[in-house]
């Protein structure tokens, strides 16, 4: 009988924790860590404002969800998910903040590898300020429970997906 495994799911936050909202990334993936940090499969990892190091661990993962603040053309604290293609091109139209180019690199140079995840969602946060600052602002802070909830019902479905796929 085949032993059930699931997905392994990378989940960065990416964004500077030295300027305000623009550390809603990292400040989601340590939230989400402390809340389902224990979800079999799931590795949560502070990305910073990003790096090319991070190729190989996006490369080693089935799946991946990126926080990150980002303009959505909404009000301040607005949380979208963007899932797959939709994610994509939202990156790839140049609404993300400071580090979007490196997050484009990172994605491209999956795709080119043959190591994209074919499962990948953006959490996507309306920052109300980007400055010097070590808090979030208000409308952000209030947004984390509705981004660590949007990413674990992602968790939860690809997990699902995947166990009833296997035999």
């Amino acid at each position: 009988m085949a032993r059930q495994t699931p997905p392994t799911i990378l989940a960065l936050g990416v964004g500077n924790t030295l300027m305000t909202d623009e550390a809603a990334g990292p400040q989601a993936v340590r939230r989400l860590k402390a809340e389902a940090g224990d979800h079999p499969g799931l590795r949560c990892l502070d990305a910073g404002t990003l790096s090319f190091t991070l190729a190989e661990d996006i490369g080693a993962a089935d799946a991946l969800i990126v926080f990150d603040a980002a303009r959505l053309k909404a009000a301040p604290g607005a949380v979208q998910c963007l899932e797959g293609q939709t994610m994509d091109d939202f990156i790839r139209s140049g609404k993300l903040t400071v580090h979007e180019v490196g997050l484009t690199d990172l994605l491209d140079m999956a795709r080119m590898t043959g190591d994209l995840p074919a499962r990948r969602a953006l959490i996507a946060i309306e920052p109300a300020e980007i400055g010097w600052g070590l808090s979030l602002s208000p409308a952000v802070e209030q947004a984390m429970p509705e981004a660590i909830r949007l990413a674990r019902t992602v968790i939860d479905r690809w997990t699902t997906e995947t166990l009833e796929r296997q035999p």
